[in-house]
Parts: structure tokens; sequence; C-alpha cells
């Protein structure tokens, strides 16, 4: 007979109570954050949260963008292939040629041994940036809604690993990450930092299409979702789609599960919750 095996591997923990006196881990602190690479890069950056990557073709260079946001501040950085060699110089020139704003004076700074430039503006809005050139890549590492006067801005560009792979590194991919700041300002928890987490009310099974059933289908969709602070599921984005039709039935049911919204202080906060529907048919 067919079945449906459906697996919510984020909500197995979902039935906890508010905890006592320990301190909770927060994002906002940096000793918190986790190291982050791509796959066959030498480079590696520690962020918030697995950054949004996208990726680009610009005049027969490939570049890779990370971002994520957190507490009024995007973090950024993006590295390119160097296919002719470009000089550090050439490649802030390039930059600065593309901008509405001209750089300050800048200052020379080293990581790993690569040079490069680093500008920091104290006007609205405060941001610093900073340019490497390697034989292979170049990088750009941005933050913009602050700079090096704030403290978590000064550890972020301290992390910054060039010129070795880095096999401690979280490995991303292509797809929209999990930023813990929406463009509204509104803050999403990790599960590590509530007092109590969603407690599930209903998850209803997904209606399998008529084909996915004929056809035998055998495939798990993955969606990320925020339980959001209002009681309902919303943002669901597709991390790994299925077909016949099956990812259109998960982002259904996930869009009907009910919930009591996770609490930090008192108070209601949205969170993010991996989704996993296991179909073998």
């Amino acid at each position: 007979m067919n079945r449906i095996f459906l697996l919510l591997c984020t909500l197995l923990l979902i039935v906890t109570g508010v905890t006592g006196q320990k301190s909770k881990p927060s994002a906002s602190d940096p000793n918190t954050w986790r190291r982050y690479t791509i796959k066959g890069e030498e480079f590696s950056v520690a962020l918030p949260s697995m950054p949004g990557m996208t990726t680009t073709k610009e005049q027969e260079r490939l570049g890779r963008h990370f971002r994520t946001r957190l507490d009024g501040v995007q973090y950024g950085l993006d590295v390119f292939e160097n296919p002719n060699a470009q000089s550090l110089d050439v490649f802030v020139s390039e930059y600065q040629s593309n901008s509405k704003d001209a750089l300050p004076q800048g200052r020379n700074v080293i990581i790993n041994g690569v040079a490069g430039k680093e500008f920091s503006t104290t006007n609205s809005p405060k941001a610093t940036v900073q340019f490497f050139a390697t034989e292979r890549r170049l990088y750009r590492v941005i933050a913009l809604g602050a700079n090096t006067e704030n403290p978590v801005v000064q550890q972020f560009f301290s992390s910054i690993r060039l010129g070795k792979k880095a096999d401690d590194a979280v490995k991303v991919s292509e797809g929209p990450g999990m930023p813990l700041e929406l463009e509204t300002g509104e803050r999403i928890y990790k599960g590590e930092e509530l007092d109590r987490r969603p407690r599930l009310l209903s998850k209803p099974e997904p209606v399998i299409p008529e084909e996915a059933r004929r056809r035998g289908a055998s495939v798990t969709v993955v969606l990320q979702a925020i339980f959001s602070s209002t009681g309902k599921v919303v943002d669901l984005k597709v991390i790994n789609p299925g077909y016949y039709g099956l990812t259109e039935a998960s982002i259904a049911a996930a869009e009907k599960i009910t919930f009591i919204p996770g609490m930090k202080d008192g108070k209601n906060v949205s969170m993010y919750m991996t989704l996993e529907y296991n179909f073998y048919l």
C-alpha cells in the first residue's frame, strides 16, 4: 500500500517548557557565530546565521555573493574569479566607478599575507568595505549599517580568513539562507535563543497528487519557513523541490500547520523552522 511518511525534523523539540535561569546563547554575540565558506574556495568568514547566496556572471567573471542581516546591519562577502590577474587597485577603481558615492580615504590591511584596502564611512548610512586581490580571486567584504566603531563589526572583519580552505566551515549552497532579521526589522530567532519553542497543535499531511501516486514518486521536499509571532506559517521557501506536484502539496500542507508561537522575555516571537516531507509512494 502506498504510504507517506511526514517528518517535521525541527519540530521534535517543540514540547518544551520555560527554561530556568541559565543564560541563552544570542546571535548578537559574535562569539556564537559560525564560520561559512563555499566548497572548493579558499576563504571563510564568521556570520550570525546561514547566509543567502547568489551567483552572477559579468564580463566572463563568475561571482558568488553572501548576504545576511542582524541588528540593523547587513553583512556581505563577494568573491569573484580573477582570470586576468586584476590588481587590487584596479578592483577598487572598478567598484568606485560603479558606485554613486565616492570612497573616503582608505587604509591598508593585510589578512593571512594578502594585502587589501579598507574604506569606512561615518556618515549615514555607516559602512565599512574591504577589498582583497589574489592571483585567482577578488574579494569584497561589506558591513552596511555600522562601521568598525561597532565592536561586533570589528569582530566580523577580524574573522575573515583568506588563502586556505576551511575544513571547519559550513559549506554554503545557492539559496535564501536564514537571515535573523527581515527588511522590516523584525527579529527571527534561533530555537536555542528562546525561553519556549513553538508548540505544535496540528500538522496536516499533504494531499498526494494522483500523478505522483501513479508514478510511484520517491522524494524528500524540504521547505524553510518562519513560525511567526502571530501563529501563522509564513515566508515559505523551497530548499529541495519535489516533482509531479509534490512541492505544491507540501507547501499547501505547511501553510495549514497550527501552533502556539515561541516566546522570549514574555513575548511571542518568530522562529525559523526547516520542514521535511518524505514521500515514498
